[in-house]
Order: structure tokens, then C-alpha cells, then sequence
């Protein structure tokens, strides 16, 4: 009875994983086929990659993606070191309600917070621009940051920090030469989520991007409603592969903070 059971469930999370990874695989398969119609047999090619090159839309999209991320990473990780060092090494009034309104922004669809951030924004005379689109996406992956380095600096006792300060070292040296070091993989993993959280968001990119700028899965969305071509593949296979990799790394370093 018991070998059924542990089968069953053994099937159930092989079709689970089939479920979910079939439709990208197979979409990475046609990316490296030579028919741009999905015919068979397969026959492999990298023609697609190639045309890629070509592509001067999705190559701007793609370098605008990249700067938006790296600059939303950049900011998200100092600002998220900035919040979870306090809340995680000091007492004061509101902790607990800090903490708790971390969650939100989380647990809200995206969908709802591009429609409130594009009405605050033009309320205030932002409307869509290079900026509004940037602080959007800080926003969104900065409670991200905020609880991976959180996670870091709780598995880490204060102790040192306390005896490098009781030994004569001041506030500065002691952030950098104990602090720092201890929550560095922490830093790390953050940003390696800022960085993948913004360069494959969608939503708040449609809403907030102004005319004339679009990142890359913009427009991707663009290009399908225009007519599927399989240079569409080809980017989603690199983007996929490389955001695959970050996260892994992301996750490693997490586990080992």
C-alpha cells in the first residue's frame, strides 16, 4: 500500500514538472529549428540566432533591459541594505508595522500596482516616463532585496559587531569589516533577484514606459500581436537560459547565507 501511494505521488510530481516544463522546452527545441513553422522532423539550425542579429527592435529592447535592470539593481540592493540592516539589528517604535507592510507590495498583483503607480504618476506630473518606469520597478523588487538580506543578517549573531565595537572599533569600521562581510552573500542574492525580477517584468514596463521605449518583454508582447516569428525563440531561449542561471545562483546563495 505503501509502495502505491509513494508511486502515485512519485507520478503526480513527474506530471506536475511535465506540466510545466513542456511548453518551454518545447518552445527552446524551435528556436533551434530551421522550419519557421514549426514543421517536422526537426532539423537543427541556428539560422534564427543569426536573424536575431539583425533585429534592431529586439536588440533595443534588449539593451534597455539590461540598463533598466542593472540600474534598478544597483538601487533596490543599497536601499534594501539601507532598510534590513535596522530592522534587523535595532529596536524602535514601528518595527513590527514596517515589517508587516513589506508584504503587500508582494502579495498585490503587479496588475494593480502599475494602474495605482501610473495614476500617482500622472497625478504628480510624471505620467509615463524614463523615471516613473524606473522607481516602478525599484518598487516592486525592493521588498525582495529587503527579506534576502533580512534572511542573511537573521542567521547571523550580532555578538561580533558587539565585541568589535567593545574593543575600540567605531561604527564605520565595524560595518565595514564585520558587518559587511557577513551579510555580503546576502547583498549578493538580492541583487541577482533585483536584477531578474526587473529585467523580465512585463507589467509595469507596458504601463509606465513612455512612447517610443520598450524593453524587452514589451516588445516581445509587441511582436507576437504583429505576427510570431521564430527570432522570438531564439531571444526568449538566451533570456530564459541567462535569468535561469542568476536565479540559481540567487537561490545558492541564499541557502549558503
Amino acid at each position: 500500500m505503501r509502495r502505491a501511494i509513494s508511486a502515485s505521488f512519485g507520478l503526480y510530481a513527474v506530471a506536475t514538472l511535465v506540466f510545466l516544463y513542456a511548453p518551454v522546452l518545447v518552445m527552446m527545441a524551435m528556436s533551434f529549428n530551421r522550419s519557421p513553422l514549426y514543421e517536422l522532423p526537426f532539423e537543427f539550425d541556428l539560422r534564427w540566432f543569426q536573424a536575431l542579429l539583425h533585429n534592431s527592435r529586439l536588440l533595443r529592447a534588449t539593451g534597455n533591459s539590461i540598463l533598466l535592470a542593472l540600474a534598478n539593481t544597483a538601487v533596490a540592493s543599497l536601499l534594501g541594505t539601507l532598510a534590513a540592516l535596522p530592522l534587523a539589528r535595532y529596536q524602535f517604535k514601528g518595527k513590527t508595522l514596517l515589517s508587516g507592510l513589506l508584504i503587500p507590495p508582494i502579495a498585490i498583483p503587479w496588475l494593480i500596482l502599475a494602474i495605482a503607480m501610473l495614476l500617482l504618476f500622472n497625478f504628480i506630473g510624471l505620467a509615463r516616463s524614463l523615471t516613473s518606469m524606473f522607481i516602478g520597478h525599484v518598487a516592486v523588487s525592493l521588498p525582495y532585496a529587503i527579506f534576502v538580506i533580512l534572511a542573511r543578517l537573521s542567521g547571523t549573531e550580532s555578538t561580533l559587531e558587539e565585541s568589535a565595537m567593545s574593543l575600540g572599533a567605531g561604527p564605520w569600521t565595524t560595518f565595514f569589516k564585520i558587518t559587511l562581510p557577513l551579510m555580503l552573500p546576502g547583498v549578493i542574492a538580492a541583487a541577482l533577484f533585483s536584477f531578474t525580477v526587473s529585467f523580465d517584468n512585463f507589467v509595469i514596463s507596458y504601463f509606465l514606459a513612455p512612447p517610443g521605449v520598450s524593453t524587452l518583454p514589451v516588445e516581445i508582447y509587441s511582436a507576437i500581436r504583429k505576427g510570431f516569428t521564430p527570432e522570438i525563440n531564439a531571444i526568449a531561449t538566451i533570456t530564459l537560459a541567462v535569468s535561469m542561471i542568476l536565479a540559481l545562483f540567487a537561490v545558492r546563495m541564499v541557502r549558503e547565507a
